[in-house]
């Protein structure tokens, strides 16, 4: 069955033929092709102003980013065929980097699947889905998963914030199997629980892998803060590298309990400390009560979700690097991590500057960090280059 077309205005395909997969609905030629003539998560054959077909699309002409680049060769549309061929494509790049079955095996526009997100804990996947062109093939992704692998469970955890954008509705739904309460998985050789269903997006954040991998060299016998913990992805791999204690603070009573579990499993829960409320009361709190600490992870959520953002999250961002290092032994080691794509790399490095600064004290970047290799970069595409951390020596200014 032949597809429709989707013709673009002329110069539009520029930024296609350099390897990006978005088309703004500015771009379109709506008096050839009007986009309310499709319906939400349609695949269109996509051509230039003079007819060049440029490869196959999904399109939902109620959006801003209008269409999804998913095949630049019109006989492959996308279907449970080219699903499990990407699929097998991501995976051999996971098998090459990673030891363990625990990772991020589809990670969107980077391995040429928009819209999907599919985290691997063994033989359980949670799969997330923001698009109406993947919503429309949701069915294909789950055969296709069965056929790469054999899943003990399937987990669909589409109650992400794009869905209201692209007019979908949000739930989770197993779609198979049964699913823990708590999952295991495994990084950096430690043994780790995940709340799947009950957790922020898919229950885990492998993104920060490598870099909790190099704090784990700079604890052994330290006291560690670990802000805005969640279930304790550093704080417990900071124990299971020989902390002599971690505090988890979280604003979720449930996110520490998972914390607590998962000292527990490292057996150290007799070094391991959760405090629950807001992270920036709690650090004035241990300020005002002179606790000092060897090692800060400052590891927030996306204080700057959108362009406009950026002024207040970057002043976010700001208070608290200052209330981490004043928290910091003399020659303390701060983890300061961002999420925000919005903030950029060179930002974040001048806040640890200023704030150095402003308490005379003498920053030393000695390491930087990026996302693992279950997140790959896509070059056309600067979103998908959003993770960044920085390992910090806070030394007297003298």
């Amino acid at each position: 069955m032949s597809l429709p077309i989707l013709k673009l205005n002329s110069g539009a395909e520029r930024r296609l033929r350099g390897g990006h997969l978005w088309i703004y609905s500015n771009e379109v030629d709506n008096s050839a092709t009007p986009l309310k003539g499709f319906e939400p998560g349609q695949q269109v054959v996509v051509e230039t102003d003079k007819g060049k077909p440029l490869g196959i699309a999904y399109v939902n002409p109620n959006t801003l980013i209008c269409g999804r680049m998913v095949s630049r060769d019109l006989k492959y549309k996308l279907d449970r065929s080219l699903l499990i061929h990407r699929i097998k494509v991501a995976l051999s790049l996971r098998e090459a980097c990673f030891s363990d079955d625990c990772y991020r095996l589809v990670f969107g526009d980077s391995d040429a699947l928009p819209g999907l997100v599919i985290d691997r804990f063994y033989d359980v996947f949670v799969v997330q889905v923001s698009t109406a062109g993947m919503e429309a093939v949701l069915d294909e992704v789950v055969d296709a998963l069965n056929k790469v692998f054999t899943p003990k469970a399937i987990l669909l955890r589409n109650d992400g914030k794009m869905r209201d954008m692209e007019g979908l509705e949000t739930y989770t739904e197993i779609v198979q199997g049964d699913i823990p309460e708590l999952c295991p998985l495994m990084e950096n050789t430690v043994p780790l629980l995940a709340p799947l269903q009950k957790g922020q997006k898919t229950g885990w954040f492998y993104d920060h892998r490598n870099n909790r991998a190099q704090m784990q060299k700079h604890v052994e016998g330290k006291r560690v803060l670990d802000l805005f913990s969640y279930v304790g992805g550093w704080g417990a791999q900071a124990l299971a590298a020989g902390a002599s204690q971690a505090i988890c603070v979280d604003a979720s009573h449930f996110a520490l309990e998972v914390a607590a579990e998962n000292a527990r499993i490292n057996n150290a829960e007799d070094r391991f400390e959760g405090f629950h409320g807001d992270a920036f009361d709690i650090c004035k709190s241990l300020i005002a009560d002179k606790e000092k600490f060897d090692v800060v992870v400052l590891d927030p959520p996306a204080f700057i979700q959108k362009k406009k953002d950026v002024r207040n999250g970057e002043r976010a961002y700001s208070r608290m690097n200052n209330f981490a290092m004043r928290l910091l032994k003399k020659d303390g080691i701060l983890v300061s991590a961002s999420c925000s794509m919005h903030l950029q790399r060179e930002r974040l490095v001048d806040i640890i500057r200023s704030n150095s600064r402003e308490l005379d004290r003498n920053a030393q970047i000695f390491d930087q960090g990026h996302q693992g290799a279950d997140h790959p970069v896509h070059p056309a595409i600067p979103e998908t280059d959003y993770l960044k951390s920085f390992f910090v020596r806070v030394l007297p200014s003298a």
